[in-house]
């Protein structure tokens, strides 16, 4: 596929802390790509890596609730994102809901892998495939499947 990947790395204000651990823990690996994040989570992984001493491209777009999680799925829609790690607050209402959505609508849609948790952000940035050249993600498919009934026999 790629040698260079842009990853966006995004995080609720209560999974910042585990996203910045977790980008810590992978830094090795998320330093030899571009990173994008939205601010407040960029800002937070920049300075970890700086206590790491840790050189990374990351560049910073807004907050998410002031648009940030737009501007990342519009870089979505254009095809200048490869991977995207959203670590979501589950348990808390967010006022940029709408933006949240889209965001991962964009990803599914444009066919970007979206990790929403520390193990699948994990197992995305290990595979293989991300080095092999040969690989091509093959192109979604929206066809219409009509139904029709059938029995489904046990045995």
């Amino acid at each position: 596929m790629k040698e260079k990947l842009t990853i966006a790395l995004v995080a609720h204000d209560n999974r910042k802390a585990d996203m910045v651990d977790w980008a810590k823990y992978n830094a090795d690996y998320l330093s030899k790509h571009h990173i994008v994040c939205t601010g407040t989570t960029g800002g937070l992984i920049r300075k970890a890596f700086d206590e790491l001493g840790v050189k990374a491209d990351i560049k910073c777009m807004n907050s998410g609730p002031l648009g940030g999680d737009a501007e990342i799925a519009a870089m979505v829609v254009r095809h200048e994102v490869d991977l995207a790690v959203f670590l979501i607050d589950d348990l808390n209402p967010q006022p940029h809901e709408a933006d949240i959505q889209m965001l991962l609508r964009q990803c599914r849609i444009h066919n970007v892998p979206i990790a929403c948790n520390r193990i699948s952000a994990d197992l995305m940035i290990s595979s293989k495939l991300w080095e092999d050249p040969d690989y091509t993600p093959a192109q979604q498919s929206y066809v219409h499947f009509e139904r029709k009934p059938q029995q489904c026999n046990e045995h």
